[in-house]
């Protein structure tokens, strides 16, 4: 019985033994397998997130392949077609996602033509550098460009670099900002002043000084300001008409000729009848009149920013803040200029997710400041902060210190009325000049053309 009763106890201790060791070893499995890495893989197991699954941060962060067309006025022979183009492969090099296809030309009439038909017909590209002016009233009623204030609500960097007055001046008719600029220009009086100099003469910042410079290179065989009137006298309509008015007149588009407007374009008379233009002012082109000042066979010539890089004497030619006319309502330091373009984002690549992104990222490598450095160049106005440029030339300097210096800054009239009205003030200009024509006769034509 004794037996008996050992061998029980034997066996109830090896069973109890065994039970304890089995427990241990379930734990420990658990605790061995019990890994985020198990946790991920018994999720996947249960039909848990799979998000994860075949896909490294690296690919999930990589995005898709765009193609991204453009349209810039930055083509042919235009100075910066070098400049857009570097700018547009570093992008791409910054970018490999991204392919750009671009049709960039110069902005002639067959051009905008072209664009104007590609915004009816649907064929708009994703980002176009285009006119935000008059100039742009065939396109912007097509109605296919997304608004900066759009823009900024989804990317507050957006145009960061750009100036607000800038990008106020390049707001389009309707008030609504829908491009973002580069630069703007300027027009103003050029002076050869080593000429001034030879005869002891002041520059001419007013209306008595500008009359005896004229006096004087007449009576010298000089001709005191090169243009052609029957070519390209607009840079005098302007100035002649701003100095007279004044900005808000200026500016307005009335239905009948102002007085202050025939003031201005009667004193095309005065100066033709006091020598002030070439002899031969109605027959020569604006490419000859330059000629002539650029070889200092005269003194004066009215011209835009673009004009200063092709001057030979970049030393001895400056600019000069053009003379309020007697009885004129400008303030002295008005200034014709302005900025009429910019880069637009259509609504085609704005409905797309991924070219939208890859638009924005477009327009900003091209309006940045740095971008903007380069097409500023030291001549015209800069829509961006920029650094002055350690190459200016002297006539670089005097630009940049006459237009930064500028009391008030008016769009020329052509941004204000349609072309068949500004080419028919344009063509009128020789009659006003020698007589033939009173100024209110035409500006009233040229008002009433504009007006049907």
């Amino acid at each position: 019985m004794k037996k008996v009763k050992r061998l029980l106890s034997l066996i109830l201790t090896f069973v109890l033994v065994m039970s304890l060791l089995a427990a241990c070893g379930k734990d420990a499995k658990q605790t061995d397998t019990d890994t985020p890495q198990n946790k991920v893989e018994d999720s996947k197991d249960d039909g848990g997130d799979k998000s994860g699954e075949e896909t490294t941060p690296d690919q999930a962060d990589t995005p898709n392949p765009v193609t991204l067309t453009t349209v810039s006025m930055h083509g042919g022979t235009d100075p910066n077609a070098e400049n857009y183009q570097a700018i547009s492969e570093q992008f791409m090099k910054d970018y490999p996602y991204i392919t750009i296809e671009d049709d960039s030309q110069s902005a002639d009439q067959d051009w905008k033509t072209k664009v104007a038909a590609d915004f009816a017909v649907g064929n708009e590209p994703d980002v176009i550098q285009y006119f935000t002016d008059a100039n742009a009233s065939d396109v912007l009623a097509a109605d296919k460009f997304v608004s900066i204030e759009e823009i900024k609500a989804e990317y507050p960097d957006y145009a960061k670099d750009t100036l607000l007055a800038a990008l106020i001046a390049a707001q389009n008719p309707d008030g609504v900002q829908r491009a973002v600029p580069t630069t703007g220009y300027w027009e103003g009086l050029f002076c050869n002043k080593d000429l001034f100099d030879q005869y002891g003469l002041d520059l001419p910042t007013d209306w008595d000084k500008l009359l005896t410079a004229i006096d004087t290179f007449k009576a010298n065989d000089i001709i005191p300001i090169a243009v052609s009137l029957n070519n390209v006298p607009h840079y005098w309509i302007e100035f002649l008409m701003l100095s007279a008015a004044g900005p808000e007149s200026y500016t307005s588009v009335p239905e009948t000729a102002p007085e202050d407007w025939c003031k201005g374009l009667e004193m095309f008379k005065t100066l033709r009848d006091l020598g002030a233009f070439p002899v031969d002012t109605d027959t020569i082109d604006n490419d000859f009149a330059g000629e002539l000042f650029k070889n200092k066979q005269a003194a004066m010539q009215l011209d835009g920013s673009w004009y200063a890089g092709g001057i030979p004497d970049q030393e001895n030619t400056v600019l000069c803040s053009f003379p309020v006319i007697p009885g004129g309502k400008a303030q002295p330091g008005f200034m014709v200029g302005g900025i009429s373009s910019g880069f637009y984002i259509t609504k085609k690549a704005w409905e797309d997710p991924d070219k939208r992104d890859a638009a924005v990222k477009f327009v900003m490598a091209h309006t940045n400041s740095e971008a903007v450095t380069k097409y500023w160049g030291g001549n015209g106005q800069a829509a961006a902060k920029v650094e002055p440029i350690e190459s200016m030339t002297s006539l670089g300097i005097s630009g940049l210190e006459y237009s930064s210096a500028a009391t008030s800054i008016s769009s020329p009239t052509d941004s204000r009325i349609s072309q068949e009205a500004y080419n028919t003030l344009v063509a009128g200009i020789v009659d006003v000049s020698t007589g033939a024509r009173t100024a209110e006769d035409l500006l009233n034509e040229v008002l009433q053309i504009n007006a049907r």
